[in-house]
């Protein structure tokens, strides 16, 4: 941070809290009022959390604009009523043996520029609710 209070913080988010929140507290921790974040991660992701403070808030838009990527884990085989790992299982299923060949030729579909359809239980909002209040 700059003696006058501008910078970018890059935050190491933990998952459970949500990204206001983590604003929140670094504008208390750091005592600076005029701040905002470029992209808003989902109360169960944890990951990198760009914090802007100060003069640096004008740059925000053109990081929330910028290319993202995602690194997660997976689970085979279950299905749970949210769509993610908080909500409860509704079906498993077993899991065959997965040849690498075949996995890689069905992780293709997920490399590369895509159009992503958040889930119900996202924290994007729909009339100033978030989604997953919603749900």
């Amino acid at each position: 941070m700059t003696p006058t209070g501008s910078g970018i913080l890059l935050l190491d988010k933990p998952q459970g809290l949500s990204s206001n929140a983590a604003l929140g507290r670094a504008k208390r921790i750091l005592g600076i009022r005029k701040a905002g974040h470029t992209g808003t991660l989902d109360p169960l992701a944890s990951g990198l959390l760009v914090l802007c403070f100060g003069e640096a808030t004008k740059v925000a838009g053109f990081l929330l604009d910028g290319d993202k990527s995602y690194v997660a884990e997976i689970r085979l085989g279950l299905t749970t009523e949210t769509d993610d790992a908080e909500g409860e299982v509704i079906s498993e299923q077993p899991v065959p043996t997965l040849d690498p060949e075949a996995l890689e030729r069905v992780l293709d579909a997920f490399r590369g520029p895509i159009e992503q359809i958040p889930p119900m239980y996202s924290a994007l909002k729909q009339n100033g609710e978030r989604l997953y209040k919603l749900a």
